[in-house]
C-alpha cells in the first residue's frame, strides 16, 4: 500500500539480517565475525550497491553482479521493449522463434571485430548490426524479419526514451537477443507491470499503452524514487577500506550492460578517476555473458575468492580466471 515504506524496509532488510548475522556469530563463537562479505546478483546486485550506499560498515567486502540498481529506468526499459514487440491486442509480432536467427546473424555480422573467431561479441558497443540485414524477401519465414518485427528491434536496441528524447533506459546489447524470450517477447503484460499498476497509478486494469512517455515519467520518478540504488558517493565505505568487485554479462538480456557500464562511469567521475576508484572499486565486464552466468562466454569464475584476496591480502584483482563449460565439460 505504502511504496516508499515498503522499499525503506526491503532496503534495510539486508541491513538488518546482517546485524542479527553477526551476533549469532558472536554469540556462538564467543567473538565477533573478523571479516564480513555479501555476494549478490540482479537483485542481489542491487542490494549490493545498496549496502555499500547506505550502510558502507556492514561489509568488508562486497560482490555485486548485474545489478539492477537503476529499477525504476529498468522497468521503464521492460515497458518500452514490450510495447515495441508487441500489438495492441498484446499478442507478440517478434515471435520468440525468430530469437536463435536474429542472435546467430549478430554474432556473425560482430564476432570478428575483436580478430577472434569465437562465437563472442568482445564490445557490444562496437557492434553496429542492422535488423534489416535479415529482411525477408519472399515469404516470411523463421529465418528473416518483416519491416514491423525490424522496427521493433530496432527499438529494443535504441532503448526507452522520455517523449523530448532524454534516454531513460538504454536499449539491450546487440548479442543478448537469445535471452529476450523471458522478460521482453513471451511475457502477457510487460514485466514489472505493478510499479504501474499498482503501486502508482492504483488501476487494476491499467493498460500500458496509455502511458505517456512525459508527465507519466515524472509521476513515477516523483513517486517512487527509493526504489533505486544509483547513489555515486562511496566515500564511506572507501575509508572504512571497504573493496567492492562489480561485474556484467556483456550479452546480459535481462539488465542492460549499457546501463551497468554508464553507471560505473558516473561512480569513476564522483570518485577521483579511474584510478582512485580502482583502489576500492572494481569493475569487470564478461564477453558474451548472459544474465548473472551463462551464454556463450567464460561464465564460471570466483569472484567471492578475487575478493578475499583482495581484502584479506591486499591483491587487488587486475582479472579474474574463468571457464566456460558446456553441458558439464570444461572446453
Amino acid at each position: 500500500g505504502h511504496p516508499e515504506k515498503i522499499t525503506d524496509w526491503a532496503h534495510r532488510a539486508v541491513h538488518e539480517m546482517t546485524v542479527i548475522a553477526k551476533a549469532v556469530v558472536e554469540r556462538a563463537a564467543g567473538r565477533a565475525p573478523q571479516r564480513s562479505y555479501f555476494t549478490g546478483c540482479s537483485t542481489g546486485g542491487q542490494q549490493a550497491l545498496s549496502e555499500a550506499q547506505r550502510y558502507p560498515a556492514d561489509y568488508d567486502g562486497i560482490v555485486a553482479g548485474a545489478p539492477g540498481n537503476n529499477r525504476i529506468n529498468l522497468i521503464y526499459g521492460f515497458l518500452w521493449s514490450w510495447l515495441a514487440t508487441h500489438d495492441a491486442s498484446g499478442k507478440a509480432t517478434l515471435p520468440s522463434a525468430k530469437l536463435p536467427a536474429l542472435a546467430r546473424a549478430v554474432v556473425m555480422a560482430c564476432d570478428k571485430q575483436d580478430g577472434l573467431e569465437d562465437g563472442v561479441i568482445e564490445d557490444p558497443r562496437t557492434c553496429r548490426f542492422d535488423p534489416a540485414a535479415i529482411a525477408c524477401t519472399a515469404s516470411e519465414t523463421d529465418s528473416c524479419l518483416t519491416a514491423p518485427q525490424i522496427e521493433g528491434v530496432a527499438k529494443v536496441y535504441a532503448g526507452a526514451r522520455a517523449r523530448d528524447g532524454r534516454q531513460l533506459y538504454p536499449g539491450w546489447a546487440r548479442g543478448s537477443e537469445a535471452g529476450w524470450g523471458q522478460y521482453i517477447i513471451n511475457p502477457g503484460a510487460p514485466v514489472r507491470i505493478a510499479l504501474f499498476r499498482d503501486w502508482v497509478f492504483k488501476t487494476p486494469n491499467w493498460d500500458p499503452r496509455t502511458f505517456d512517455w512525459d508527465k507519466d515519467v515524472a509521476t513515477v520518478d516523483a513517486a517512487v524514487p527509493m526504489l533505486n540504488a544509483i547513489a555515486t558517493d562511496y566515500t564511506a565505505f572507501n575509508a572504512r577500506g571497504g573493496k567492492l568487485i562489480m561485474y556484467t554479462g556483456l550479452a546480459d538480456p535481462v539488465v542492460s550492460p549499457l546501463d551497468t557500464i554508464e553507471y560505473y562511469d558516473r561512480v569513476v567521475r564522483a570518485n577521483g578517476g579511474l584510478d582512485a576508484t580502482r583502489r576500492f572499486y572494481r569493475f569487470f565486464p564478461v564477453p558474451g555473458m548472459a544474465h548473472c552466468g551463462g551464454g556463450t562466454a567464460t561464465s564460471t569464475f570466483d569472484a567471492l575468492a578475487a575478493l578475499e584476496g583482495w581484502v584479506e591480502r591486499g591483491v587487488a584483482p587486475d582479472s579474474i580466471p574463468a571457464s566456460r563449460s558446456i553441458n558439464g565439460r570444461v572446453d
